[in-house]
């Protein structure tokens, strides 16, 4: 009794690690949370994301270059004791002139006395050059440049794009998001409406067997119905291969590992409650679209490029200040320890060029106004169709779901009569034809309804 209730106990304890890995390995998720999901785990959105840093750091780098630099060197140089020679000076090579001595006052006395002790006689001498070891520092800084400036303001605007593109490649990966998402509940409920009717088909073939079997039927009318479950479950098998494409897409699409499970919590009726309830009908203002906000930033960019253009004829000034050490040096170094200077550069000639640029900078300008002004015009008559669409799609979509309801009821109709014997197969696949081919109209508009209510709300940037 004992050993028994212990292996009981350890069956439980195996059951529920089971059972807690199992649901590690499954994320039940519903639309907005596989579109959050995503936000954090897309390796494209994250790829925009780093792309803002990068943008942070080149604005910084770009920054930097104005600001104080401070540079350190070290040299060493060998003369390999090279000796630099002073030949000897003879009594003829200076002679001191007549002079009346008693003119001059003391001052003049002295250097004169002065000067003849450096002058006089003497033996050559050498100089040893000896081995030399510096250390130097210098600190320059940027006082003026309008080139520096403009750059700078520049850098800030690819930062503010950088940030944009990321919103708008958000906006883009809650479509994917959303867009698979619908195509996979759409897919189930096609699979469920096949299954359906391949079990009431497959009852219909056990039925008309049995009425051949007993001679009141004739082979053609099987032959016929068994047709028919092979086309249903050819079209089962397919549509349940591009179900399990479509998971993988989604799984890809949110970052999520292929090699696990994602249960969708939403169904296809609760979307389209949503879907009919809340269709956007307000007017869309381009400035709130991403793919506006982009072009507006470039404008922006592309006034600053004329200005550094502009700036390129202005001089630019900079200072420096070195300190040098001078660990090892010779008997004979005249250079001093501390130095500091201006450079200004000013730009006299380039033959054009600079004129050449701040031509093409115009031009570029020119065009991205015109094609801010284009993308305007474009968004207004997009929304319009957008909305033209959304609006004919309901109208399909309330059509379809009508004639499901009568397509159905006349199957229903004709399968009783066909039970009774009161009229044939063919009248029976007909009719399952024209039901199965209802819900595939029905499940075909549901499919463009979404579509086209998901391609007006991204217009507007509200997915």
């Amino acid at each position: 009794m004992m050993n028994r209730v212990v292996f009981l106990i350890i069956l439980f304890l195996v059951a529920s690690i089971n059972c807690s890995f199992a649901q590690k390995d499954t994320l039940s998720i519903n639309l907005s949370n596989a579109q959050q999901y995503a936000l954090e785990n897309n390796k494209e959105l994250l790829n925009a994301k780093e792309d803002i840093a990068l943008s942070e750091a080149e604005y910084k780098d770009a920054r930097a270059q104005g600001l104080p630099q401070v540079d350190g060197t070290m040299d060493y140089t060998t003369n390999f004791n090279y000796e630099f020679e002073f030949s000897a000076r003879s009594s003829e090579d200076f002679s001191m002139p007549d002079i009346d001595y008693s003119l001059l006052d003391e001052g003049d006395k002295e250097i004169l006395t002065a000067l003849g002790e450096i002058m006089a006689p003497s033996e050559p001498s050498t100089i040893v050059m000896e081995d030399q070891m510096n250390a130097r520092v210098q600190v320059s800084q940027l006082i003026f440049s309008g080139q520096y400036w403009v750059g700078l303001k520049t850098a800030k605007i690819a930062k503010d794009l950088a940030r944009k593109q990321v919103d708008k490649t958000e906006l883009e990966v809650k479509e994917q998001i959303t867009n698979t998402y619908y195509l996979i509940l759409v897919s189930e409920q096609s699979l469920d409406i096949l299954n359906e009717n391949l079990s009431n088909l497959r009852d219909v073939l056990e039925h008309t067997k049995n009425q051949y079997e007993s001679g009141l039927l004739e082979k053609s009318d099987v032959d016929q119905i068994r047709m028919n479950v092979s086309k249903l479950e050819n079209s089962r098998e397919s549509t349940k291969r591009n179900i399990r494409v479509n998971y993988k897409m989604l799984k890809l699409q949110m970052g999520f590992d292929r090699d696990k499970t994602l249960v969708l919590e939403d169904s296809l009726e609760s979307v389209l409650r949503k879907t009919e309830d809340h269709l956007l009908v307000e007017e869309l203002n381009p400035e709130d679209n991403p793919s506006f906000q982009l072009i507006d930033e470039q404008e922006e960019m592309k006034e600053k490029q004329v200005d550094l253009q502009k700036w390129s004829y202005a001089p630019r000034l900079s200072g420096f200040y070195s300190y040098t050490e001078k660990i090892m040096t010779t008997g004979f170094d005249l250079s001093p320890n501390n130095a500091a200077g201006f450079t200004l550069s000013i730009p006299i000639f380039s033959s054009g060029s600079r004129k050449a640029q701040i031509s093409k900078a115009k031009i570029e300008l020119d065009k991205t106004r015109r094609d801010k002004e284009l993308l305007k015009d474009q968004l207004r008559l997009q929304e319009e169709q957008l909305k033209y669409e959304v609006k004919s799609a309901m109208e399909n979509y309330q059509t379809q779901k009508e004639n499901v309801e009568v397509a159905e009821s006349v199957y229903n109709s004709i399968y009783n009569k066909y039970k009774q014997g009161v009229v044939s197969s063919l009248d029976l696949t007909q009719a399952n034809n024209n039901y199965l081919e209802a819900k595939s109209n029905y499940i075909t508009s549901v499919l463009e309804l979404l579509q086209a209510k998901l391609d007006l709300e991204k217009l507007h940037g509200m997915l």
